[in-house]
């Protein structure tokens, strides 16, 4: 049984480059030191409506806007129990995608997968043959936009262009790592719920779901006899229709933070945002090949998450902890037992720069002896 270990005030700050949370604005993190206000006060509604069209904004989307107090995993269990009838397509190519096919079958729906090798990326093509060649109706197909066990960023606008040809079967995308820091047009390729979790790429501190939800997977919730119950898109959207308010107590300080960060998103813009994340990137791969390899399929590589194959065979455990002893600095190790030693991970997201990600490289050079 786990035993209790006191947590104390005497620990040392360091700078995050895992893969979330990341690094947030002190002036972000000070907005939650606000007095405490009721969730039913003309305050609230202030707050909630400024967050969610600022979102909507944002990203672009005429698509509903619903900010939820949980971590991204709920629109998982959500939007599965609210689109999906019997039968839901999951390709698979790495923790996150396989989680999204686990989390649908314990809530007892059928579960057809198309298995990548871990590194590899989705492809639009294959959704087209599975879609064209069952003689099942696939109420949903479900993707993962950022693959971040593996840095493999899979082309969600192609195979959202794909399941458009097929009227009766929704599109929802986990962009929980992604989604803030890549730009995607949401409403030009047909994605019907697309979600993202605020502490990754949106730099803020953990605890919101922010899921935008189509009119089309609006009504397919309507249609049917159950649904979510918390994270029902009816329930929450027609909440805040009629009282611009959440319909269950939310986390107000982190929604205080969410407001003057997104502030911030909106004077970089979507596009400016993904310059950023794309200028980190290359600059994280360029560095990776002259040290290392990359893991994922050249080509598919993560914008947010920079998966590093240790060709060299270093001590990934011990050159992260002496990175961080030495350096205050934070970096992960590759997911799992399977890339545990294989790979390593830097998440060069929210609000961190080409700058910062070299003080960590330099660092890692450093303890590496590169």
């Amino acid at each position: 049984m786990t035993e209790k270990r006191e947590y104390t005030d005497d620990y040392q700050d360091k700078t995050l480059y895992i893969p979330g949370p990341t690094e947030v604005r002190e002036d972000v993190i000070a907005e939650m030191c606000q007095p405490m206000f009721g969730h039913r006060m003309d305050r609230m509604t202030d707050l909630y409506t400024t967050i969610v069209e600022d979102t909507k904004e944002f990203l672009g989307t005429d698509n509903d806007v619903m900010i939820l107090t949980g971590s991204g995993t709920e629109i998982w269990e959500s939007s599965t129990l609210n689109l999906v009838d019997e039968n839901i397509l999951v390709p698979t190519c790495g923790s996150f995608s396989e989680r999204h096919a686990n989390v649908a079958e314990r809530l007892g729906k059928n579960v057809d997968r198309i298995e990548y090798e871990w590194g590899q990326a989705i492809k639009p093509e294959d959704i087209r043959e599975a879609l064209e060649s069952s003689d099942k109706q696939y109420d949903v197909v479900a993707t993962v936009m950022n693959e971040s066990s593996t840095g493999v960023r899979n082309p969600i606008e192609e195979i959202g262009d794909v399941v458009a040809e097929y009227p009766d079967t929704y599109f929802v995308v986990d962009a929980v790592s992604a989604l803030g820091g890549d730009y995607v047009d949401i409403d030009e390729h047909n994605i019907d719920v697309i979600f993202a979790s605020s502490q990754k790429a949106f730099a803020m501190p953990p605890g919101l779901a922010i899921c935008t939800v189509s009119e089309d997977a609006y009504e397919r919730e309507l249609s049917k006899d159950s649904a979510s119950w918390y994270g029902g898109f009816q329930r929450a959207l027609d909440y805040y229709d009629r009282k611009g308010q959440t319909h269950s107590t939310p986390a107000i300080p982190i929604m205080l933070a969410y407001r003057k960060q997104m502030k911030y998103m909106l004077e970089e813009g979507h596009e400016g945002r993904d310059q950023r994340h794309r200028e980190m990137a290359e600059y994280t791969r360029d560095w990776a090949y002259e040290h290392f390899d990359m893991f994922p399929e050249e080509g598919y590589e993560s914008q947010t998450v920079a998966c590093i194959e240790n060709t060299q065979g270093i001590d990934v455990a011990a050159t992260i902890e002496e990175v961080n002893e030495k350096y205050d600095m934070a970096f992960s190790n590759g997911y799992g037992s399977a890339l545990g030693e294989k790979t390593f991970r830097i998440g060069h997201m929210g609000e961190h720069d080409v700058e910062s990600i070299k003080a960590l490289t330099d660092a890692i050079e450093d303890v590496a002896d590169l």
